[in-house]
């Protein structure tokens, strides 16, 4: 049976909590808690170009109790610019373990009520913290969830550490799926098909709500980094997918409501709703753009594909497709609303030239006859 050393989950809880976030004025407001800009820091990280890179700020220690049993659990949270805030509770396993006992240990976690409590607390001291720095602040309805299973070291009976071959060989199912009968060899293929490694006793393995990472130097967090870097990204795509799809149906009602409405100048009857759709349409493809742009991968390393099979695994392009189809849709709005407009203020200024003439008509008539 295999040993776990130094074992540990990582559960992420991500939350959009404002527009934007400046950063450099978050590390002023967080200078007692000893905050820092990171980066990846193996030689293949240079091919993640990271424009503005988030901050990291460690929140201390909190009591979890797990199985009736008090466990330490160690708090830490990364600031991103687009308004995200990812809030890690760390959690050790006991160590040296069983891979059985390890995945036990993992399943007793899976949505674990205390780290939500956990997070909503610390969340709330810390938007508290760096209000300042949030511009629009509102903490979003959609938030995000991610645990990574964290293996320094893995052993045979006699002590040996596993090589990379025999760590793709463990029984991973339980862990991150969550499965406890044996899945077919199709359904494994279909399920767990993203697996790398980079040395020869290293092994990363994603999914779409866990990973796990057995990675022998304790330091080298770089994985986890571009696995939550992923996550923040695609939170932002799902709320401004919320956003609009919420906006949608509420424009239509706004258009009915506004062609009802008599004016003395029909041209000026969308005004306000067509101010709303410019700023709507701006705002939404200004920050999507922006959260896609804030990691670019410029070389085809590990790291990189890490990172993009993450954003595969995660849709990240199918909600894209989903923003830009909608984002179209108000376009189109837009135009329309805005050809509409125009038009009224066309007929407007023909029927007052009319009546200009008329008038001019009326009085030369007037004068004629005097």
């Amino acid at each position: 049976m295999p040993q776990v050393h130094t074992g540990s989950a990582i559960a992420y809880r991500l939350f959009d909590v404002g527009y934007a976030i400046s950063l450099d004025r978050a590390l002023d407001l967080l200078s007692t808690s000893g905050p820092e800009r990171v980066r990846p820091v193996r030689g293949e990280g240079q091919a993640l170009q990271i424009s503005n890179p988030p901050v990291t700020v460690l929140l201390g220690a909190e009591s979890l109790l797990i199985e009736e049993q008090p466990h330490e659990v160690e708090l830490s949270a990364r600031i991103f610019d687009f308004g995200v805030i990812s809030l890690r509770v760390k959690i050790r396993a006991p160590s040296p373990c069983t891979w059985e006992a390890f995945t036990e240990f993992g399943q007793r976690l899976e949505h674990h009520p205390g780290i939500s409590a956990i997070t909503s607390h610390h969340l709330r001291l810390l938007t508290e913290r760096i209000a300042p720095a949030v511009e629009r602040p509102a903490i979003a309805a959609v938030h995000e969830d991610y645990t990574v299973f964290r293996v320094s070291r893995c052993t045979s009976d006699d002590g040996t550490a596993l090589n990379a071959e025999q760590l793709a060989e463990l029984d991973v199912v339980p862990l991150l799926l969550n499965e406890t009968r044996p899945l077919s060899a199709e359904a494994r293929k279909e399920l767990l098909p993203h697996r790398f490694s980079y040395y020869g006793d290293d092994l990363a393995l994603l999914t779409w709500e866990n990973a796990l990472v057995v990675e022998p130097g304790e330091h080298d967090t770089d994985l986890q980094y571009i696995l939550e870097f992923a996550n923040a990204q695609l939170l932002e795509l799902r709320y401004y997918d919320a956003l609009l799809d919420a906006e949608l149906p509420k424009l239509y009602d706004d258009i009915e409501v506004a062609r009802a409405r008599h004016a003395v100048f029909p041209g000026r009857r969308f005004a306000a709703l067509l101010q709303r759709l410019q700023g709507q349409v701006a705002d939404s493809t200004e920050l999507v753009e922006r959260v896609e742009n804030a990691l670019k991968v410029t070389d085809d390393v590990y790291l990189a594909r890490v990172y993009s099979a993450a954003l595969e695994l995660f849709r990240g392009k199918a909600w894209r497709a989903g923003i830009d189809r909608k984002l179209a849709i108000l376009r189109d709005t837009y135009a329309m609303l805005n050809g509409e407009a125009q038009a009224a203020r066309s007929e407007t200024l023909e029927i007052a030239i009319v009546g200009l003439i008329v008038v001019e008509l009326v009085l030369a008539l007037i004068k004629r006859t005097a």
